[in-house]
């Protein structure tokens, strides 16, 4: 067939008076330049039919997903492989006459082909990878690590298949011999490979995700993860600054995700109050009459009293105080707090909210608040808790209660001043 083309190639120069044998070189650059022009026609069939109708269906509907993928040209790359297989299939036979020029450019064409349909395809995987995150899917999976790792798994195999193609010999041939080269790709590349393995253990048990805050002091690292690659999590610390964290580091050593706070919807507060021991005292009369019209303690007083009263209507010798129970403004303080923070409209009530006391250390008596705010955002959860230890601050002398703080130097010199008064 080839003959036969070539014959009618040499006629038709004849035609315009140019003496031409059917094995001419410009014969064979005719063929070649014909095998061009089908490949270019076909180009441009796909390229302003086919891909110009697809890309303006795409913009007419309602979906995102189909935007990024036109965004990415996807659809254009795979449009470029259209020419490489015409020109891998026509080019060979117009070089029929030059085996050892065809069998070299039959080569290098189907590294191309191979060429063009990896990066087609990494142009999908970078869409995918867009997609998740605009649908927030990278929230809950590493999609970017599926994404690198899927990446470097073609390109060994595409240069394991474009090797072959020059070698001429099949990849499995290839392949065998990989087993040679371990020991030294483990010497040579070990971090990389840590960082590899590692990448994936995070993948598949969801340790760090895209947006997780994570708190690893080694590193210097507190702040949102910005991207967690194979090799690398990226996080932007709250100051702003970058730090990039070896994903082995992760693996092996301890770090603080902030995860499961953000999923349950409360951020705990856990923060004591030191009472001045010297302030607790008993609750006379007056001070229950007092307290009993505060808003939170109507409902505690009249049931303590009475609670108490059965117990003391058992004891005799009431006289002294020690015999029988009594209020005292620490113990009634803290149920002011519990039914107070059980009303703040801040304060998650699904979960743990407590006031407890913790063991008196020189500082006073530690009066521990336990308790989750039902907005995790750092700015609010702060202003919360100023809010509430603000309140608290300021209700301690109603209940005849001061809290602790160790002499400062002004309180020093006012003393020295008064020596020297008197």
């Amino acid at each position: 067939m080839d003959q036969e083309i070539r014959l009618e190639i040499s006629k038709w120069l004849a035609g315009f008076g140019i003496d031409s044998q059917p094995s001419d070189a410009i014969s064979t650059a005719i063929m070649i330049c014909a095998c061009l022009v089908l490949a270019a026609i076909a180009y441009l069939v796909v390229r302003r039919g086919v891909i110009r109708a697809v890309n303006a269906v795409i913009q007419r509907s309602k979906a995102t997903w189909d935007d990024v993928f036109m965004r990415y040209k996807v659809l254009e790359k795979l449009a470029m492989v259209v020419p490489a297989i015409v020109l891998n299939i026509l080019v060979p036979i117009a070089l029929t006459a030059h085996p050892l020029l065809s069998g070299l450019i039959d080569r290098l064409l189907s590294i191309w082909l191979v060429v063009l349909m990896i990066r087609a395809v990494y142009a999908g995987l970078d869409a995918v990878d867009e997609i998740s995150d605009i649908n927030l899917v990278s929230r809950r999976l590493p999609v970017k690590s599926f994404v690198q790792l899927t990446k470097l798994f073609l390109f060994f195999v595409g240069l394991i298949v474009s090797i072959s193609i020059l070698a001429e010999q099949s990849p499995v041939y290839f392949l065998s011999g990989l087993g040679v080269a371990t020991g030294f790709v483990m010497l040579v590349f070990r971090d990389t490979i840590l960082g590899f393995v590692a990448g994936i253990q995070l993948a598949a048990n969801r340790m760090v995700s895209k947006d997780d805050w994570i708190q690893m002091d080694k590193y210097g690292a507190d702040g949102a993860v910005e991207e967690v690659s194979l090799t690398t999590v990226k996080v932007r610390n709250w100051d702003k600054t970058i730090t990039m964290i070896p994903a082995y580091a992760l693996v092996s050593d301890a770090f603080r995700n902030w995860r499961g706070m953000s999923e349950s919807g409360g951020r705990r507060i856990k923060r004591a109050v030191h009472i001045d021991i010297n302030s607790i005292a008993f609750l006379t009369e007056e001070d229950c009459a007092r307290l009993s019209k505060i808003n939170c303690l109507k409902e505690y007083f009249p049931a303590k009293i009475s609670e108490i009263q059965a117990s003391n209507a058992k004891v005799s010798d009431l006289d002294m105080k020690v015999n029988g129970r009594h209020l005292t403004n620490v113990g009634t303080f803290r149920a002011y707090l519990q039914e107070y923070l059980q009303r703040h409209d801040k304060v998650h009530k699904g979960m743990t909210l407590m006031v407890r006391q913790l063991a008196p250390t020189t500082e006073g008596l530690p009066l521990e608040i336990y308790i989750f705010t039902n907005d995790t955002r750092w700015a609010f959860y702060e202003a919360i808790q100023a809010d509430i230890f603000d309140h608290i601050y300021a209700v301690l002398p109603e209940f005849g209660l001061q809290a602790f703080q160790a002499p400062t130097g002004n309180d020093i010199r006012s003393l020295k001043s008064v020596k020297v008064e008197g």
